[in-house]
Parts: C-alpha cells; sequence; structure tokens
C-alpha cells in the first residue's frame, strides 16, 4: 500500500523558461556553431551534475573572478560537447555570458499543482527529492508548492546527487514510511528510477518529451496519471 508519493523537481513540476535547450541553441547559433535543441536537451544533465558539484565544494557566485569564470567556461563547453559539438573555453564562456544576459526563471507545469492537490486529498505524505540547490524553499513558495509538500529533501543538504542512496534514505525517513510504502516519480531514469529502486522505493519515469524510448518501468506524459499508480 503505498503512503507516501515523492515527486523530483526540476522537468517534473518545474522548468526552466524560457527553454534552456532552445535559448542555448540558439546562442550557439550566434557563435556560428550549429547544434540542435534536442542535443541540447540531452547533454544538459551532464553539465548540471558538473555545476552542482563545483556547487558542493564551494559556492560558485562567492568564488573569486578568474574561478567562477573558469566553471562558466567548462559548464558551457559541457553543454555542447554532450551535444557532440567540439568548444573552445571561449565559446563556454560566451555561452554562458549570453544566457546570464536573457536570464531563466522557473515556472509550474499545468499539471503540477493539480497533482499535488489529487495526491493531498488521499491523505498521503507528498515529499520533494532533488538535485536543485538551497533556493528550493523560494522556488516552491513562489510556485505554490509548498502547501502541499511534508518535506523537501536535496543534494545541496545531504551532500550526494540522486541517484545515491543516502537522498532517497533521507526522504524515506522524513516520510516515516518503509520504502515498499513510498512512490517517486522523475523524468530521468539513471536518476530517478534506477536511485528509486535502488533502495526498494517503486518508481514511475516521466516522459514529458514523449521520446519513445523502451523502459523497463511505468512510464506517463502527464503528471496527473501518477494517481494510478497510488
Amino acid at each position: 500500500m503505498i503512503k507516501a508519493v515523492c515527486f523530483d523537481f526540476f522537468n517534473t513540476l518545474a522548468y526552466f523558461y524560457p527553454l534552456r535547450e532552445v535559448t542555448y541553441s540558439e546562442i550557439a547559433a550566434e557563435l556560428g556553431i550549429r547544434v540542435t535543441p534536442e542535443a541540447i536537451a540531452d547533454s544538459l544533465p551532464q553539465a548540471d551534475a558538473f555545476w552542482r558539484n563545483e556547487n558542493l565544494k564551494s559556492p560558485i557566485k562567492e568564488r573569486e573572478q578568474q574561478d567562477k569564470f573558469a566553471v562558466y567556461s567548462a559548464y558551457g563547453q559541457r553543454i555542447l560537447q554532450g551535444a557532440g559539438v567540439k568548444a573552445t573555453p571561449e565559446q563556454g564562456l560566451q555561452m554562458l555570458a549570453k544566457a546570464f544576459a536573457i536570464g531563466f526563471v522557473f515556472k509550474s507545469y499545468d499539471d503540477a499543482l493539480p497533482t499535488l492537490k489529487a495526491v493531498r486529498e488521499k491523505s498521503l505524505v507528498i515529499g520533494l527529492i532533488s538535485n536543485i540547490g538551497q533556493e528550493i524553499e523560494d522556488y516552491c513558495r513562489d510556485l505554490g508548492f509548498a502547501p502541499f509538500l511534508d518535506f523537501k529533501v536535496t543534494s545541496w543538504e545531504i551532500g550526494y546527487d540522486k541517484p545515491r542512496p543516502e537522498i532517497f534514505h533521507a526522504a524515506l525517513e522524513r516520510a516515516g514510511v518503509k520504502a515498499g510504502e513510498a512512490i517517486f516519480v522523475g523524468d530521468q531514469y539513471e536518476q530517478d528510477v534506477l536511485g528509486a529502486r535502488g533502495v526498494g522505493m517503486k518508481a514511475v519515469l516521466i516522459d514529458r518529451r514523449n521520446r519513445g524510448k523502451p523502459y523497463d518501468c511505468p512510464v506517463i506524459h502527464n503528471l496527473t496519471r501518477i494517481i494510478d499508480y497510488i
């Protein structure tokens, strides 16, 4: 019997606007680099993991300018290289400079709040398990998620990214349930599905891009469908 439902945050409950993959593709074109938004979308998780790891070492925004710019450049390079495009350190830095000038904000998916409300009506524990950093409280408050969440567990707090078991064990402890009584929904197979199943939780993959890949787990394309599994 399911007693707790846990959600990923990024690309599950909320997304960056404007879409990063589109923005970075357009910026690359300005730099004379041709790369599709789809290729960039596939490269972003790995680049984001690099960014989080650097932030865990020491907050990037608080570093000396030279060190800060080195991280910016390496991140921009990883976005392009992960999409199959060679990039110089200068191009990587230009990517980030142009992206910062545009700015990104989080927006809630249309199905996020209705899903949280539907789960709350079933009197289940609701949690968040995310690799997003220490700003998660502000994001959840601004997007209207906070009243529905009983707890939040982040990699910034625990010191480990998904799919490491520590972050999932921490969530189960706060939920006060056994692993088999909890279900987790996220958009990354390796991080979310394998991470959750690795500690005994049930897992559902949300594939908003409808990539049509075969997976050995339940797959939904709209978040409201999670109700079918609880």
